[in-house]
């Protein structure tokens, strides 16, 4: 499937130690399928804390330097929570293909949030291929979506 994001620009992806695995086999994943990818770290399972892997990624959506991001740690809440700090940024915590769907189609999504401690790798995978080829439906959730920033 043809993506819908730009790949003329990298997918800027993060994780903390719980998601340091499941980042490697993703980045893996996206750089065989032709992608950019900026790897914002962590680089080991040494223990470290998920703020400081969120924001660099969520800031390169917030700028407009990645085509979209992604985030992983143990649960995926405090990515989200840290990466829906940033003006702009619509991080959506998923935990299955239809969920990763639906936050592209009716929420606009840029940056998936992958709970790696609840969600196989394989599954991981899928929602992650899921959510850069699902288009946003635009429509009636246009204005929706433009009410999260006001």
């Amino acid at each position: 499937m043809q993506s819908v994001f730009n790949k003329e620009l990298p997918i800027a992806i993060g994780a903390d130690h719980a998601g340091f695995d499941y980042k490697e086999a993703i980045k893996n994943m996206l750089e065989k399928d032709g992608w950019k990818v900026e790897d914002k770290g962590t680089y080991s399972l040494d223990s470290v804390d998920y703020p400081d892997f969120a924001h660099p990624v969520a800031t390169m959506v917030e700028n407009g330097t990645a085509a979209a991001g992604i985030l992983v740690c143990g649960s995926g809440n405090g990515v989200a929570i840290t990466a829906n700090k940033h003006e702009g940024v619509r991080a959506a915590l998923c935990w299955n293909e239809e969920l990763a769907a639906l936050s592209r189609q009716h929420n606009n999504a840029n940056v998936l949030c992958v709970p790696a401690r609840f969600v196989a790798q394989d599954l991981a995978d899928k929602m992650v291929n899921t959510f850069i080829d699902t288009a946003f439906e635009g429509g009636r959730h246009e204005r929706r979506v433009e009410k999260i920033s006001k």
